[in-house]
């Protein structure tokens, strides 16, 4: 937990920097940005998964805020503390900024309903699919919900943006047989958009070609659903 956090299960970390009425990017970490191991608490066990450190950067050149919003109900499940989660943060810091890339700010919740006190909270408003960390984010950093968009492998993520009022929610799935894609899909409104992508690259590649985020060229043409 950050000295900021505004509660034992929560953790908050802001970059240095005015994103004041910018769309962001909001990122689920674990499957997105790296290799989904289950309660990754120990960062020898960190991969950042291909493409997904110069997608990042791409957004960073274009002053795409980039927040990570992460569950971390490994915290609540004994598995490992938020030392480890610190651990697994610098390593992951440390690989993207190789790639001359990094995240302008974290907010994870480790509230869980299963989870051993004090961190036994069933539903918290961070916890996605609530959108609080999301709100949150916006709230400290100004940010320009209506534009932003969150990209996830859980139709969680894409329900989180949902229900934070954002432009549109892209989940990442190689797999057509992947029942996430009908729960994210059936997430689509009006006011809401639901995209697929095999890898976070070819996210930021289809919102960058489609205008999204306040960057690339409008009215370009989208590329075919990947369902």
């Amino acid at each position: 937990m950050t000295d900021d956090a505004p509660a034992p299960g929560l953790w908050r970390e802001i970059a240095a920097g005015n994103f004041a009425n910018r769309a962001a990017l909001f990122l689920d970490r674990d499957g997105v940005i790296v290799e989904d191991t289950r309660y990754l608490g120990r960062a020898e066990n960190l991969r950042v998964l291909p493409g997904a450190a110069g997608a990042i950067a791409r957004c960073n050149r274009l002053g795409i805020p980039v927040v990570l919003v992460t569950n971390q109900s490994g915290i609540a499940r004994g598995f490992y503390e938020w030392q480890g989660f610190h651990d697994v943060q610098a390593a992951l810091a440390a690989a993207l900024a190789r790639a001359h890339a990094h995240v302008d700010a974290v907010f994870a919740c480790a509230y869980h309903a299963g989870g051993n006190p004090p961190f036994n909270i069933a539903d918290h408003p961070w916890r996605k699919p609530n959108p609080g960390m999301l709100v949150a984010a916006a709230e400290r950093m100004k940010l320009d919900l209506p534009q932003s968009w969150i990209v996830g492998d859980r139709a969680r993520d894409v329900a989180a943006g949902r229900a934070a009022h954002l432009a549109g929610g892209i989940l990442i799935s190689a797999d057509e047989r992947d029942p996430e894609r009908d729960a994210a899909f059936g997430l689509k409104t009006e006011g809401f958009a639901v995209e697929i992508c095999a890898a976070l690259e070819g996210a930021v590649a289809f919102l960058l070609a489609r205008g999204a985020l306040g960057a690339g060229s409008p009215g370009v043409a989208p590329p075919p659903k990947d369902r």
